[in-house]
């Protein structure tokens, strides 16, 4: 299925980490959160219980495993799963990895951005330099599992 008027089923969403017939993991390049990843179902449907039990576990044992990669790899304080699709009516599942000293925290990534003082925006950016340095190790580890003989084809 496939929908004119829907962005997921026009664009990628984001530079594609991998994919395979039913979905794609994509890295969302948020600057404020890097390793924020979505796990995206390729057909167009918008809610969970439009797939079938199958389906349904392959794309949550997908979303648990980018949960599992983030942690093991970027060692956040949290890992935030979200699947809203209230402004984009496409299954699709945030998968955010949170620090206590992230702009938000501990409120939706998705909140008013609060005022932060010198101090707690330079640890702030010291904690998103020192991520990003293993975010291409965390791509390459979700890869390598994603591979793995663990997935149904």
């Amino acid at each position: 299925m496939y929908s004119d008027n829907c962005l997921l089923c026009q664009t990628p969403g984001g530079t594609v980490l991998w994919q395979n017939e039913h979905l794609r993991v994509i890295d969302v390049c948020d600057a404020l959160y890097p390793g924020f990843t979505r796990v995206i179902w390729t057909a167009h449907v918008v809610e969970m219980t439009d797939l079938t039990a199958a389906e349904q576990t392959e794309l949550l044992r997908v979303v648990l495993l980018v949960e599992q990669v983030q942690r093991t790899e970027l060692k956040p304080a949290k890992v935030n799963l979200a699947a809203f699709g209230n402004v984009v009516p496409h299954l699709h599942w945030h998968v955010i990895p949170r620090w206590q000293d992230d702009p938000h925290f501990p409120q939706a990534v998705w909140a008013a951005l609060p005022q932060a003082d010198a101090h707690a925006q330079a640890a702030q950016e010291v904690r998103r330099v020192r991520v990003q340095q293993h975010v291409s190790a965390y791509h390459q580890a979700l890869v390598l599992r994603l591979d793995s003989p663990w997935l149904p084809s």
